[in-house]
């Protein structure tokens, strides 16, 4: 009897154990990505450009794990992103962290990469995690995190890849030579926590090849993605010209060197028994740069971001319809690293629903996300003025209020008028010489070349012209958000609730913006000085991240 009772409580001890044992965590992230994954096509409703892309190991996660039809990010440039994600609060919350250029981070907000280290994680990174700044100013702190002993010639996927083709190599052992980089890099973290085999681990993947710049044409000469085949499945704030698509499927081409990327990691945690051990998370920080409406911009081509999670022993197969917000991931990993919620979140952790068996809409109350932007690059309007707005996203409707509505939204014309303009060169490679918030790019270069001719003058003007104070659109009339009705009285008082809603949240976040006098991003050190704009060339053009 002594021996079964031992046996038993032996079983149950080991058990107990077991449930307990925390999660690896994989966090994958990729720049300027969006929403573009094959297994979105599904659920768009109609033709897209996810019916073109193939994603095929985001969509292993996607089809084993969760996918999340409604994930937005808290503001649509890089530095803001992810101060939200690191800290789990609104971008407006994060201090310095809420702008771009001029960004630092302050210690005293607690990221949960430092809090999961804290708590016993062994944790590491390659290539970006939150920046711009020193490694001292970021989450991940100093370089002894830093597992990216290659370089970063990943980041420059295309452009690498087509050099070391026309040197002489076939196309596929130019692109094996840049994944290769992933592998080292991530086997060189494994070899790191081998020696700590007793901690979970917590990796961030953070490579940037989806931001521009990006080689011209790649998207078919590296993965035979037919510029012709997005003809009516883009956006329909983008001129489907033929200039536009090939740059739309280059955008596709990196997105699909990502995927790529992430499906080397998994097959190496599959390879050494770690795959049933781990959170998978896959997603990015806003929608892609250089196109009108996307980056940079709160409608839902630059705030709508893929969401696929993977949770040891929770049920897959899934699809979640509840609004969700980037933010939300920092006590989500929290939780799941059994670690206590600092004070200041403005988040909710996604457990519930990762845990739920259920599909579609799981918590009522997850019925509404915000976000907002105050200046992304320096000086891209005069006096270094920022350009303050926030949005409100429901179901059914997505409302904006512009505070200052006499502003460029994408940054001051500078060099173009009716008349003239500076170069194509210029203007695909020099984000500051125009219009500063959109990233330079053949798509910014074309849509500034084309500001006279009728045919396209609408792109131009929705792309750089100034913005009323509010803008109204019903999504499920107006999924691509083109037709403002706000003015509309038939909208009256659904623009007058969702407004009043937006307010109520913001006032009581303690937004700066809406609190107070409601100066403070209007004051140093967030504005003046206006600085020099910088005219960095080729993808030096890290500026613009």
């Amino acid at each position: 009897m002594n021996r079964l009772l031992c046996l038993v409580l032996a079983l149950v001890s080991a058990a107990a154990q077991a449930a307990e044992k925390k999660p690896n965590i994989l966090f994958f992230f990729a720049d300027d990505w969006g929403r573009y994954a094959s297994a979105y096509a599904a659920l768009d409703g109609r033709q897209t450009a996810n019916d073109v892309i193939k994603t095929p190991n985001v969509d292993r996660i996607a089809k084993n794990g969760v996918l999340f039809r409604n994930a937005f990010v808290n503001a649509p440039s890089c530095t803001p992103c992810r101060s939200s994600l690191c800290s789990g609060r609104y971008f407006f919350n994060t201090g310095m962290g809420a702008i771009l250029q001029g960004a630092k981070w302050d210690a005293s907000i607690p990221a949960w990469p430092l809090l999961l280290r804290d708590a016993g994680y062994h944790i590491g990174k390659t290539w970006k995690v939150w920046g711009p700044g020193t490694p001292a100013d970021a989450p991940y702190g100093a370089r002894e995190y830093a597992y990216d002993k290659t370089g970063n010639r990943f980041s420059d996927f295309s452009e690498n890849v087509t050099k070391l083709v026309k040197n002489g190599m076939s196309v596929k052992d130019a692109k094996d030579n840049l994944f290769n980089d992933v592998r080292v890099n991530f086997d060189d973290f494994l070899g790191s926590w081998s020696k700590e085999k007793d901690k979970p681990f917590c990796y961030w993947f953070g490579a940037t090849n989806t931001h521009r710049l990006w080689e011209k044409g790649s998207g078919k000469a590296l993965w035979g993605i037919d510029p012709d085949s997005l003809q009516g499945r883009m956006p329909k704030n983008l001129p489907d010209a033929p200039e536009v698509r090939e740059d739309f499927a280059d955008m596709l081409g990196e997105s699909q060197a990502w995927d790529e990327a992430v499906g080397i990691i998994l097959k190496k945690l599959e390879a050494i028994g770690e795959l049933q051990n781990t959170m998978i998370v896959i997603s990015g920080d806003h929608g892609a740069g250089g196109f009108p409406g996307a980056k940079c911009n709160l409608y839902d081509f630059g705030l709508n971001v893929s969401l696929a999670i993977w949770y040891p022993g929770a049920k897959g197969g899934r699809v979640v319809d509840d609004m969700v917000s980037l933010p939300d991931l920092c006590p989500t990993f929290l939780e799941a690293g059994g670690v206590p919620l600092p004070k200041g979140l403005n988040s909710r952790s996604l457990m519930p629903l990762i845990k739920s068996d259920k599909s579609g809409q799981i918590d009522s109350t997850r019925s509404w996300v915000i976000a907002g932007r105050e200046r992304h690059v320096a000086g891209a309007r005069e006096g270094n003025l920022t350009y303050p707005q926030r949005s409100l996203r429901t179901a059914d409707f997505l409302f904006i209020r512009n505070f200052k509505p006499d502003r460029w939204p994408m940054g001051a014309p500078y060099q173009v008028t009716e008349t003239s303009a500076p170069s194509h060169e210029e203007l695909a490679h020099n984000t500051f010489c125009a219009f500063p918030d959109m990233d330079a790019g053949e798509m910014k270069a074309w849509l500034v070349e084309h500001r006279n001719d009728p045919q396209w003058r609408w792109y131009y003007d929705y792309a750089f012209a100034k913005r009323p104070e509010f803008e109204l659109y019903d999504v499920k009339k107006d999924p691509d958000e083109i037709h403002n009705v706000a003015a509309d009285p038939e909208y009256a008082d659904i623009k007058a609730r969702l407004s009043k809603q937006l307010m109520g949240i913001l006032e009581d976040a303690g937004d700066p913006r809406v609190t107070g006098d409601g100066q403070t991003f209007e004051k140093p050190p967030f504005t003046s000085p206006e600085p020099e704009r910088p005219r960095p060339k080729g993808k030096g053009n890290q500026a613009a991240h």
